[in-house]
């Protein structure tokens, strides 16, 4: 049997007064302004690939040799990572910027000039703060190294590890975030969240050594604390339990409503602590068990042991 291909005639093709009324409808602002929201079509908004890009510098110019395409050789490494350092700034300046002009145009006020000028505080805040970021994460790398039986090296952990992604953009999203930046941190942090299961807000404060055995599932609020040297699992929560409202019914922002975890603290799978609580120095939170008051420094929280209970004809039913 003959294979063949067959053929769309040019009069198959969708009529240009359909695309019209399309373009049309998609065009109109109307559905827009029900949300409350206008759009600007001549402002350009943050570009995900542009970003996406950037994440992908930030973790070969802190992790040089174990990412990016090319393979260097030492005397090289200089050269190879003055060269992303200058695209990094490129494109941090332009998408913050962006950013920036977002925000100016929402709140009805745009200022090129100021935007730019925050801008460059920004993003040179940021390209200053890597090595101060690149010394938290490797703490965080040996963390995991040290906690999970599994890991076989440091560079296993580096390359493998779904947590060292997820906390390498997180912080990278939290300078920008204290410098006030918006959409950006959030962007950085969601596409780890999309990329490993792992949603950590730019927001959230998370002390050296961190550790999150398997990822998924984790969530950590904006106003979190953690101190060093935690450990938590998947399926973890540290969320909030109710927001409280305004005159108009809507919940307040910028309310501390997460848990604050201390130093030495870990919290084992599928464990849910709500509200603004304190978790002592050196506690530990037991699997799928939910904490919603303090827990005094060094306490073991566990679910209770099931009973054994043996019915004999049907006895107890």
């Amino acid at each position: 049997m003959s294979r063949f291909r067959a053929k769309i005639p040019i009069e198959a093709s969708i009529d240009d007064q359909v695309i019209d009324k399309v373009v049309e409808e998609l065009y109109s602002l109307e559905p827009y302004s029900k949300l409350g929201y206008t759009v600007h079509y001549e402002l350009p908004m943050p570009s995900i690939d542009a970003l996406s890009e950037a994440i992908s510098l930030s973790r070969t110019i802190i992790f040089p040799g174990y990412f990016g395409k090319f393979e260097l050789p030492s005397d090289s490494i200089w050269d190879g990572m003055h060269k992303n350092l200058e695209r990094l700034s490129f494109i941090l300046l332009e998408q913050i910027f962006r950013a920036f002009c977002f925000e100016c145009s929402m709140q009805g006020a745009l200022d090129c000039a100021k935007c730019e000028k925050r801008a460059k505080e920004a993003a040179g805040y940021l390209i200053s703060s890597l090595p101060k970021i690149r010394q938290l994460l490797m703490t965080d790398v040996k963390a995991a190294y040290e906690y999970d039986p599994a890991a076989k090296c440091l560079d296993e952990v580096i390359l493998c590890y779904p947590s060292i992604r997820a906390i390498t953009n997180y912080r990278i999203a939290h300078e920008l975030y204290v410098m006030h930046v918006p959409l950006v941190p959030r962007i950085f942090t969601e596409m780890a969240h999309s990329e490993t299961g792992i949603d950590i807000h730019p927001g959230a404060k998370i002390g050296e050594r961190f550790f999150m055995d398997h990822g998924t599932g984790i969530v950590i609020g904006e106003t979190c604390i953690i101190g060093r040297n935690v450990r938590i699992y998947q399926g973890v929560t540290l969320g909030a339990k109710s927001f409280p409202l305004d005159d108009k019914g809507k919940p307040i922002k910028e309310v501390l409503r997460h848990p604050i975890v201390e130093d030495d603290v870990i919290i084992y799978a599928g464990a849910t602590i709500l509200g603004r609580v304190r978790i002592g120095r050196g506690a530990v939170i037991g699997s799928n068990v939910t904490v919603t008051r303090d827990v005094p420094p060094g306490t073991k929280i566990v679910q209770r042991r099931p009973k054994d209970v043996t019915l004999e004809k049907g006895a107890g039913i």
